[in-house]
């Protein structure tokens, strides 16, 4: 009954606008001080425990980074360059933004962040090359979702922070389903842009344009390679460098593209720090909310049922797979990442599933609520952006969602591509 009657008042909270950090903080430290008598000390303690974790100060060092680089206005040189030799096909403007796309979210760490760093430079430049706006923001919204699988991902450490994984296992674990997500919708936007007519308007590849500005954007181009290379060489932790990257940026605004000054800057490391802040708060929630989990045994529970009734992996992902795809219309990724993981990766553990594979697999569910209305918020941010409709937006999305959930079928199905680089 007790479980019952938190889970509504959470709910309600929550679907009342209060912010999923408060609502979790207000159920869990209740249940905790009220039912089991813990003093307010310790839940204090037991919540600055969940976030006192040497990994997570790498999430303010990528948010920062990865707004600098937005903020710089690289979207565009990176789109121009791309485009310079795979332009002259149908579709291959596109397709560079696609490219593009991989690029940001081996920076930002966010869907959102790649939408916004892309939608406006998108935008600008398609319709001029006889694109569609819809088509043009359909691409973005749905391309940017690579930056919750692609790392440095916040979802990764959420995820790892939260259940206690590596996050660097987590990070090199995401390249591979990345990579592979992006030629999927790589190859949609090609056969989508082919079926309407789009692009091709240039003869060749213009080689000589692609040498001019190749120089030019070199800086940029180094930005991931700093941040996966290194992680996966083993060279540095997350951590270590998540402050390497926040130091390359500034000097990348600074001197080399001179796109920001010291007072723009300081202006993204306080929305930096903001954002932190909510990400922060969440982790505090969640904490709590796993306290209270443990005391009330559902995890435990839940898992001894599975291992009686003898459930498959199968039969266990094909569930977690629809509930979470309906759960997603209404929630976003990170309350379902809080909400959900406690309790659905000690499940997974027990009926045979490889953590790390799960952790995949629930990022991949994110990046699909994110296109999930009435809740999308990549849909929102290029509706604003583009001044479109959200049904609009609904509607140019949908050939790209058939790809992105022919992915979650094939990222269930082999788990080889989730753990081939550990």
């Amino acid at each position: 009954m007790t479980t019952i009657v938190a889970v509504a008042a959470l709910l309600i909270l929550v679907a009342s606008g209060v912010h999923i950090a408060l609502a979790l903080g207000i159920i869990a430290v209740g249940l905790l001080n009220f039912n089991y008598s813990i003093p307010v000390v310790l839940i204090a303690q037991m919540a600055w425990d969940s976030i006192d974790k040497y990994a997570l100060v790498c999430i303010p060092f990528f948010i920062f980074a990865g707004n600098l680089m937005s903020r710089g206005n690289l979207a565009l040189v990176i789109l121009e360059l791309v485009g310079t030799v795979i332009r002259w096909f149908r579709g291959g403007i596109a397709l560079a933004l696609a490219i593009s796309s991989v690029f940001f979210a081996a920076v930002n760490g966010s869907s959102v962040a790649c939408a916004v760093a892309l939608g406006p430079a998108a935008v600008k430049l398609l319709p001029k090359e006889g694109y569609d706006v819809r088509f043009a923001a359909s691409v973005v919204a749905v391309c940017g979702t690579l930056g919750l699988m692609i790392p440095p991902s916040l979802t990764f450490i959420l995820i790892g922070s939260i259940v206690g994984l590596p996050i660097t296992d987590l990070f090199i674990a995401g390249i591979v389903p990345g990579l592979f997500e992006a030629a999927l919708l790589g190859v949609t936007t090609l056969v989508v842009s082919r079926i309407n007519g789009y692009g091709g308007l240039a003869q060749r590849p213009d080689w000589k344009g692609f040498g001019q500005r190749l120089p030019g954007a070199a800086g940029a181009l180094l930005m991931p390679v700093l941040i996966i290379g290194t992680i996966y060489m083993g060279w540095f932790t997350p951590t270590e460098v998540s402050a390497l990257a926040a130091g390359y940026a500034v000097v990348l605004v600074l001197l080399i593209y001179r796109t920001a000054n010291l007072a723009a800057v300081w202006d993204t490391a306080r929305e930096s720090v903001m954002q932190t802040v909510m990400i922060y708060g969440v982790l505090l929630g969640s904490g709590l909310l796993t306290a209270v989990l443990t005391r009330l045994g559902i995890a435990a529970e839940l898992t001894g049922m599975l291992k009686a009734a003898q459930v498959s992996p199968f039969e266990f992902l094909l569930v977690v797979n629809l509930c979470l795809i309906v759960i997603g219309m209404f929630l976003d990724g990170v309350s379902m990442i809080v909400l959900l993981a406690p309790i659905l990766f000690p499940m997974a553990s027990a009926v045979g599933v490889n953590p790390i594979h799960f952790a995949v697999i629930m990022t991949a569910l994110v990046e699909v609520a994110t296109l999930t209305p009435p809740v999308g918020l990549n849909l929102f941010v290029m509706s604003r952006i583009t001044k479109l409709p959200l049904h609009e937006m609904v509607r140019g999305v949908l050939p790209f969602y058939a790809a992105r959930l022919l992915a979650l079928v094939i990222l269930n199905a082999v788990p080889a591509l989730s753990l081939a680089l550990l």
